[in-house]
């Protein structure tokens, strides 16, 4: 699909998930678009996530869908343990929340592939190395000095640290050591999210992640919380205390921990919490990331981001780019107010030196997961629809926009 007659030049700052996905959104809903990316050539940061029922629709709409299927994993459970104790924690059941739901495991590259290959499909414009400072009125200005534009609409889509974003987020004590391993020969499922606590200080976390687009060997993202105050000293402290820690709560992840020789193979992420009331300015928008940071342990970030992209493109349908920005606003507050709400109350709960809120989880929340109608929320939280993810959307030509999480599984189309 080419420009349609009065579509708008938007240019969107970075080529991260949201950026793709809002490139692709916007191309095809007929507008012209330009990506600036910092890199020399567009790439993935990180290492695994899950795509949530809410995400791979999403994904679906865009032309997506299928090609990510065929890369990532299925989630069915997640599933997480007191080590000391064996109590179950967390047991959450996709299908809970509908028939057929279960997340989607994959590596960040891979979600990258799918989403960059549908991209260069459209032919959308992609420059390398632009990296974006700031702006000037409608243009954005670079590193090297250059400035593009102007645009009747930009794009911020250049995550935590993007320099467009007013949004100033609170960082939180604990992050996490991430790695990507091979999935060996093991008898942990390979369709869940599996975790081990001792209360809420110690976490370590095995997820099936899919595959490489050009490697068939299944993959693992592997985690370990750690509080940012401690990273120092983790890293000084050598891998041989770490592993012996970590076996002596989860004896199984043996056949993992085998495959980590170098400190360096772990990649420790900062975890922030922030939100921005009003994620526009006079001619610019703010998604993903630079709209709203949260932990990940709803497993919400990708998702969220895609939902920008998909809002952003359904308000310019409804409005045009003066009005667009404040019902792109509406569109996604209440989704993002319910789960940014959520992650600030579930956090401590698995992130945290607080015994008594690790004992609330385990004696309170835990036991209460399993009474009706709970195990169907709570599904419905991992799932990403305990709310209407697109819950302002306006009625046109006097009908109702389809909900995303209702749209038909055929592949794109506006």
């Amino acid at each position: 699909m080419g420009p349609k007659p009065g579509g708008l030049r938007i240019g969107i700052a970075g080529a991260g998930m949201g950026g793709l996905a809002a490139g692709i959104a916007l191309t095809l809903a007929g507008h012209r678009v330009t990506i600036c990316d910092r890199f020399d050539a567009p790439r993935p940061v990180g290492s695994g996530l899950v795509l949530q029922p809410v995400g791979q629709r999403v994904l679906s709409w865009l032309g997506c869908g299928a090609a990510a299927r065929a890369l990532g994993s299925p989630v069915r459970v997640l599933h997480g343990v007191e080590a000391r104790t064996g109590a179950g924690t967390l047991n959450v059941r996709y299908d809970r929340a509908g028939a057929g739901l279960h997340g989607l495991g994959m590596h960040r590259a891979s979600l990258f592939h799918v989403l960059h290959e549908r991209l260069v499909s459209l032919g959308v414009t992609v420059l390398p190395s632009a990296e974006v400072t700031g702006r000037a009125g409608q243009s954005l200005t670079l590193a090297d000095g250059r400035c593009l534009g102007p645009f009747d609409l930009i794009v911020d889509a250049l995550g935590a640290h993007s320099p467009l974003t007013p949004l100033r987020s609170r960082i939180l004590p604990y992050g996490a050591l991430w790695t990507t391993l091979r999935w060996p020969e093991t008898a942990l499922p390979d369709d869940r999210l599996t975790q081990r606590y001792v209360a809420a200080h110690r976490m370590v976390g095995v997820l099936p992640i899919g595959r490489m687009p050009d490697d068939p060997q299944p993959l693992a993202a592997f985690f370990w919380s750690l509080k940012g105050a401690e990273y120092d000293d983790w890293q000084r402290q050598g891998l041989i205390p770490w592993k012996s820690e970590i076996l002596s709560i989860w004896p199984e992840l043996s056949p993992f921990l085998a495959q980590i020789t170098d400190p360096a193979q772990m990649v420790f992420a900062r975890y922030a919490h922030g939100t921005l009331y009003r994620p526009y300015g006079e001619g610019i928008v703010h998604i993903g990331d630079a709209f709203h940071r949260a932990s990940p342990q709803l497993g919400q970030g990708a998702n969220m981001a895609l939902l920008d992209a998909l809002a952003l493109a359904r308000a310019l349908d409804q409005a045009g780019p003066e009005d667009a920005p404040a019902l792109y606003a509406r569109i996604r507050r209440g989704h993002v107010a319910v789960f940014q709400t959520a992650s600030r109350f579930l956090t401590p709960q698995y992130q945290s030196d607080s015994r008594a809120v690790a004992w609330f989880r385990d004696r309170i929340v835990a036991p209460l997961g399993r009474v009706p109608p709970m195990p169907r929320v709570m599904a419905s939280i991992a799932s990403g629809l305990i709310v209407p993810p697109l819950g302002g959307e306006p009625y046109r030509d006097g009908r109702p926009v389809p909900p995303v999480w209702a749209m038909d599984e055929g592949e794109g189309g506006w």
